[in-house]
C-alpha cells in the first residue's frame, strides 16, 4: 500500500497535538490533551479536540482547527440523518466510511485534519485512523499528532486485548502524559471519553484528576 501523503504534508497535518484511541474488551477509549498552537505560540489552553458524534460514535481531531471542526459538524449532521432515516445508529465502519468519503471527495481543497474515529456497534468496539485524503485504517490502538511517537512507546508496552475500558483510560492518560513531557505542542490538560454498549461518557475533570493521582501523575496546573 502506497502512502500518498508526503513527509512534509504529514508534519503539517500532525503538528500541534496528541490524540489517542484504543479498543478495550468492553468498549472504546478516546483521549486528547488540550493545547492549541500557532507556530511557537500557545494559542489556547482549553481546546476541545474530542467530540461526541452519536451515542455510539466519537472522534478526536488533529491539524487545522477550522477544518477539523467543520468535519465534525458535517459528520454529526450526516450521522443524525442516518439515524432518522433508518431508526437505528450507524455502525462504526459506516461512520468511518462516511468520513473517509467526505475527505476523499475534497482533493482539490483538502481538509488539513487527521482524525481518530471510535465506536461501538453489534460487532464490538472499533478504532479507525482517518487521514486527510480519506485513507481509513482500523487498528486496536492509534495515536495521532506531534506527540504520537512518544505516546506509542506507552501504548506498545501497556496495551492488551484484555484491557477493560477502565484500564484503557489509565493507559491513555499515561500515553498523553509522556507525550506532553516531550512534545512542546501538547499540554495543558486531558480530555477522555469512553464508549460502551451501555453509554457514552465524557469523564469530568474531577474524575480524570482522581485517576492521575492514583497513577502518581502530577495534576496539570490550574488555568488562571
Amino acid at each position: 500500500m502506497t502512502n500518498l501523503i508526503t513527509p512534509a504534508d504529514e508534519e503539517r497535518f500532525l503538528k500541534g497535538t496528541t490524540t489517542i484511541g484504543l479498543v478495550a474488551k468492553d468498549g472504546v477509549v478516546l483521549a486528547s490533551e488540550r493545547r492549541a498552537t500557532a507556530g511557537n505560540l500557545i494559542a489556547n489552553k482549553q481546546t476541545f479536540k474530542l467530540f461526541r458524534i452519536d451515542s455510539n460514535i466519537g472522534v478526536t481531531i488533529a491539524g487545522s482547527v477550522g477544518d477539523a471542526q467543520t468535519l465534525t459538524r458535517y459528520l454529526k449532521a450526516e450521522v443524525s440523518l442516518y439515524r432518522l432515516r433508518r431508526n437505528a445508529p450507524i455502525t462504526a465502519e459506516g461512520a468511518s466510511t462516511l468520513l473517509s468519503n467526505i475527505l476523499s471527495g475534497n482533493r482539490m481543497y483538502p481538509f488539513y485534519a487527521w482524525l481518530i474515529l471510535g465506536g461501538v456497534d453489534a460487532k464490538g468496539g472499533h478504532i479507525y485512523s482517518i487521514d486527510p485524503i480519506g485513507g481509513s485504517i482500523e487498528d486496536r490502538f492509534v495515536s495521532v499528532g506531534s506527540g504520537s511517537t512518544t505516546a506509542y512507546g506507552v501504548l506498545e508496552e501497556a496495551y492488551s486485548r484484555d484491557l477493560s475500558v477502565s484500564d484503557g483510560v489509565d493507559v491513555a492518560l499515561r500515553g498523553l502524559t509522556v507525550a506532553m513531557r516531550r512534545d512542546a505542542y501538547s499540554g495543558d490538560g486531558y480530555l477522555v471519553h469512553t464508549i460502551t454498549p451501555k453509554e457514552y461518557r465524557e469523564l469530568t475533570e474531577d474524575e480524570i484528576n482522581k485517576r492521575l493521582k492514583a497513577l502518581k501523575i502530577p495534576l496539570p496546573p490550574p488555568l488562571p
